[in-house]
């Protein structure tokens, strides 16, 4: 099997040998909670040394590569969001601490939640003041060490390396630091606002990404971003405010990274971004993740028939309802004809439409993982 080959000619709208496979092999779809004890369990490994230690918001646990090399799967993964040492991080109890960014969070079964935004209600002048985590506190030795993992990968394995996004979304952050309602608003009527931040956003960024992508850039094939632009049935702005506000910034993120790698470039975004998928593949986004089909206008039928030779496609597996509640028939049948309509001509990597959450049996994900491996040359 030519696993990279197959990664190129699904870049290029071609349709590969053998359909890519990936499970846990980049950010956006690895598995949360004990969702993956549960899976070494059910698969027969041992578990003695399993590490269930609670992780710092932004990061996920790597999926054990047993489970991957059990179901041949495609794709390994390195790097992750990248924490400057000189930040507002701050440690406040067991289940709670203020992160890098000054947003104080609590963990609440498996996620930590946002339970105070540092610049809720801020003036343009306190957000002009207010002090960013530095980029160049980044410690160089975490950067060597995913390069490291990176290099290994590329020179000793056959498989398609993903190195994880190192910075948050413009949008998200400005969510999370201002508060959801707080700053939707101001991008409605505070534009100058909206602007600064993220011109001080993208800043941070891409000192971030220039160190990273120099040391791990050409190492991989692939890597991700992140920023969610949509709910359940529709994006949270206009293509016309994404234009204005999140264009601008994203493309040259985008632009920026490609001067230090020749890897395509993932984005997830949850929801029905339908509207924008333009908009995003207009940025220089190469792959759209997570394909969620419950939401609006999100079925593989409509996505491929409207922007198929426009931009790749990731996921599509529902995580909603099929996954936690749906019969091996439903399930197996979802996977095929998925498959079947979104690998017609290439543009198409497996997938779970999201990280995999503690209410899926692990049986549910042999079903989904066997059948794809048996749709691989259809």
């Amino acid at each position: 099997m030519d696993r990279r080959r197959n990664f190129s000619d699904t870049l290029a709208h071609i349709k590969p040998a053998q359909l890519v496979l990936d499970f846990g092999g980049n950010p956006l779809s690895a598995m949360d909670g004990d969702s993956e004890l549960k899976l070494l369990q059910y698969l027969g490994y041992s578990t003695s040394d399993y590490d269930s230690s609670r992780l710092r918001f932004g990061t996920i646990r790597r999926m054990d590569e047993r489970i991957q090399d059990h179901f041949d799967t495609d794709t390994r993964s390195t790097g992750t969001i990248l924490f400057p040492q000189e930040s507002h991080y701050k440690v406040l109890g067991d289940d709670l601490y203020t992160d890098e960014w000054g947003v104080t969070r609590r963990f609440v079964d498996s996620y930590w939640e946002i339970v105070e935004s540092p610049l809720r209600n801020a003036t343009i002048e306190e957000l002009r003041n207010y002090r960013f985590p530095d980029p160049e506190s980044v410690d160089d030795g975490e950067i060597s060490k995913y390069a490291a993992r990176a290099q290994y990968l590329w020179e000793n394995t056959d498989k398609i390396i993903c190195v994880e996004h190192p910075v948050y979304g413009i949008f998200e952050l400005g969510c999370w630091m201002f508060g959801f309602e707080d700053f939707l608003a101001r991008m409605a009527i505070e534009p100058e606002f909206v602007h600064l931040f993220f011109e001080r956003m993208l800043e941070y960024q891409k000192s971030v990404i220039s160190r990273y992508y120099s040391a791990l850039g050409r190492f991989a094939h692939f890597t991700s971003s992140g920023d969610d632009f949509a709910t359940q049935t529709g994006p949270f702005f206009s293509p016309a405010m994404f234009r204005e506000f999140i264009a601008p910034y994203f493309s040259e993120r985008i632009r920026h990274t490609k001067q230090y790698t020749s890897a395509a470039f993932l984005h997830h975004s949850c929801g029905s971004v339908f509207s924008l998928i333009d908009e995003i593949a207009g940025c220089g986004v190469d792959i759209l993740n997570p394909i969620q089909p419950k939401a609006r206008h999100m079925s593989p039928e409509k996505l491929k028939e409207r922007f198929g030779k426009r931009i790749v496609f990731h996921g599509g597996i529902d995580t909603q309802e099929l996954l936690p509640y749906g019969t091996a028939q439903q399930i197996e049948q979802q996977v095929s004809e998925s498959i079947r309509v979104l690998n017609e001509d290439g543009g198409y990597i497996f997938a779970a439409a999201h990280n995999i959450q503690p209410d899926v049996k692990p049986e549910k994900l042999d079903i989904m993982l066997t059948t794809a491996a048996k749709c691989r040359e259809l």
